[in-house]
């Protein structure tokens, strides 16, 4: 490839990445604005995706039914379409439970973030990297202190305020690298 053709890649690699970092920024938002209605969206996506799972499982069994493994995959993807089914019927209900997923979720992604600014923090913009892990733990812990009572808003709004950060840090990152190419080019 000529080095043309590879800094026009990157460029609009990067204006893909600043588009996505809006799109973030304002689905954040929203979810802030709006958290009943963040929360219960989210699990009715974890229900559809608990529900294809399913059906992936069940389809795995059929083709596994000669190595022994047919029973445990078609009782594996009942359970998945059985639960998904059952959050789908009653979303309210599925918050609580996914509340506490979300906040094991957000300590494991914390953690990673953490890890990520220590292997990238002589990387331009790094320090946004930080700020997202210490912004997500934080997160995690407000959940648990408020765990199940607050499981109707907390979705939604800690989903958002997660996504709006995340849209901001992505966005610092991405005009970071626009600077690093613009000094490059």
């Amino acid at each position: 490839m000529s080095p043309g053709t590879i800094g026009t890649i990157v460029k609009e690699s990067i204006g893909w990445s600043i588009g996505l970092s809006v799109l973030m920024i304002v689905a954040g938002i929203l979810a802030i604005i709006v958290p009943p209605a963040a929360g219960v969206a989210v699990v009715l996506i974890v229900a559809w995706m608990l529900i294809f799972s399913g059906g992936a499982h069940l389809v795995f069994a059929w083709h596994t039914r000669t190595t022994g493994g047919m029973v445990w995959e078609l009782l594996l993807g009942i359970l998945y379409v059985l639960v998904g089914v059952y959050v789908l019927r009653h979303p309210v209900a599925g918050l609580a439970s996914l509340t506490l997923a979300l906040a094991i979720y957000l300590v494991a992604a914390g953690i990673l973030e953490l890890l990520l600014f220590l292997l990238l923090r002589k990387m331009l913009s790094s320090s946004w990297l930080l700020l997202d892990g210490i912004i997500t733990l934080i997160l995690a812990i407000m959940i648990w202190k408020t765990y199940p009572s607050s499981s109707e808003w907390v979705i939604g709004t800690i989903v958002g305020v997660s996504i709006l950060f995340k849209g901001l840090c992505r966005l610092m990152l991405s005009l970071g690298a626009r600077r690093l190419v613009a000094k490059v080019a």
